[in-house]
């Protein structure tokens, strides 16, 4: 059994950061994409940041030059390290990745529960 498991979101005032983390465990035979979506309340949830398993990253508008996303495969984990934070950053934070599940043969995309991120004014 697969579990993502997001941490790391908290209060935080604006101009502050924060370092989200995303830790994968289980029967994982492989992970190719991880990425972090944020829901704002009432709204969508969109991508805020991907990255491939070759390391190519990808990253929404609004948080281009604030953010950035990186991976430890080795450890099965992805982090999400936000600075400058604004209000409009608010929201429920998930990540997601892409997996091979013992003994399937095909690739599935997994959820965490997601991690709350407030920022204050």
């Amino acid at each position: 059994q697969v579990q993502v498991v997001e941490s790391g979101g908290g209060l935080v005032q604006a101009g502050g950061s924060l370092r989200l983390s995303c830790a994968a465990s289980g029967t994982i035979a492989s992970i190719t994409d991880m990425g972090w979506y944020r829901q704002a309340p009432g709204k969508q949830r969109d991508l805020v940041a991907r990255i491939s398993c070759a390391g190519y990253t990808d990253y929404a508008d609004s948080v281009k030059g604030r953010s950035t996303i990186s991976r430890d495969n080795a450890k099965k984990m992805v982090y999400l390290q936000m600075n400058g934070l604004k209000p409009e950053d608010t929201g429920v934070y998930y990540c997601t990745m892409r997996m091979t599940e013992r003994p399937r043969a095909y690739e599935a995309d997994y959820w965490g529960q997601g991690t709350q991120v407030t920022v204050s004014s």
